[in-house]
């Protein structure tokens, strides 16, 4: 894979693994107001569209109204915020990935949906909030991924054009996201893909690790 100036990566399901504490806090507010957990297998189909987004997938798959969605919502940001990264972990790879694109001169930045409260005490308890130049999150633009919006701010903040950074990503959100932008995007095999296989995603290539980036 050829190096580029810059990279912009995908925080949950990219980055770190951050399922397991999704999936507590989600668990945690559902049971609290009557209603059933998920498993953490249905809880990585529904990360990368923000937490209302998935709590109302969690209600709706329980036949659910959405108007529950709301003070289901409450809870699972107040838990989640007390736990944010007791379970997260950096996939395999990935803090070495950074550092050797750091070494060779690369820009790197973070465009995710997760809230930036969130998105910042993630990155700074897991030891990789130094890496990056800029972190979007979904509260940054009036438009969160799949807009083009965040990648474009990214872009501007590194002082990259968008066909020099590339986006490492898990989704579909991600793809539309990057080619809104106009900027190459590569997403990982076992990332949180909403169901969809990462071959059939629209990417330039799939990876199997972020190691693959050196």
């Amino acid at each position: 894979m050829k190096p580029y100036p810059g990279y912009l990566f995908d925080l949950d399901g990219t980055l770190v693994d951050t399922a397991p504490d999704l999936n507590a806090a989600l668990g945690f507010a559902l049971v609290k107001h009557g209603f059933q957990a998920a498993d953490e297998a249905l809880t990585k189909r529904w990360i990368g569209h923000g937490a209302k987004a998935m709590v109302e997938q969690a209600l709706g798959h329980q036949d659910q109204p959405v108007d529950d969605a709301p003070i289901v919502l409450s809870t699972f940001l107040n838990y989640y915020e007390k736990h944010v990264a007791d379970l997260s972990r950096p996939y395999p790879g990935a803090l070495h990935a950074l550092g050797a694109l750091q070494e060779r001169g690369a820009l790197l930045g973070v465009v995710t949906n997760k809230r930036t409260t969130f998105s910042l005490a993630i990155l700074s308890a897991l030891g990789m909030r130094q890496h990056f130049e800029v972190v979007v999150c979904g509260d940054t633009c009036p438009s969160p991924k799949p807009a083009a919006d965040p990648a474009l701010h990214a872009c501007r903040a590194l002082g990259l054009a968008a066909a020099d950074a590339l986006f490492v990503g898990d989704s579909q959100t991600d793809v539309l996201c990057a080619r809104a932008a106009g900027c190459p995007i590569v997403c990982v095999r076992e990332g949180y893909n909403q169901g969809v296989p990462a071959e059939k995603l629209g990417a330039d290539a799939v990876i199997e690790s972020l190691s693959d980036l050196v």
